[in-house]
């Protein structure tokens, strides 16, 4: 989509440093953290949200946990733990309508769904 942010940020069109990039994800810094440590894992093909998803999204979906362990580990938040959050639909507080999965850690998240 032209407008969406996520898709621009990336095809590359808007400049940032990515944490993880592969032929399908692509993974950087929110730009207002909730943690200290807090990255977007986001699909490069635009999927609106996880209502839009099907059966085709499976294996691009399914390796979204694996790249926020690798992160988590070498962002030093594995051992402590982290969480890992997809919004869906404002209700569900989904800000940008582009998929993407928050990697949240660095401090204590025990109580807070946020």
């Amino acid at each position: 989509m032209s407008d969406c942010i996520f898709c621009k940020i990336a095809a590359g069109e808007i400049p940032c440093t990515f944490l993880h990039e592969d032929e399908e994800l692509v993974a950087f810094r929110d730009i207002a953290p909730q943690a200290p440590t807090h990255i977007l894992i986001v699909p490069k093909v635009h999927i609106a949200d996880l209502n839009a998803l099907d059966a085709a999204h499976q294996a691009l979906v399914g390796r979204i946990p694996l790249v926020a362990a690798k992160l988590a580990k070498s962002l030093g938040v594995a051992e402590s733990g982290y969480r890992i959050v997809t919004n869906c639909g404002p209700d569900g507080g989904q800000t940008v309508h582009h998929l993407h999965t928050h990697l949240l850690g660095g401090r204590s998240l025990v109580g807070q769904m946020g």
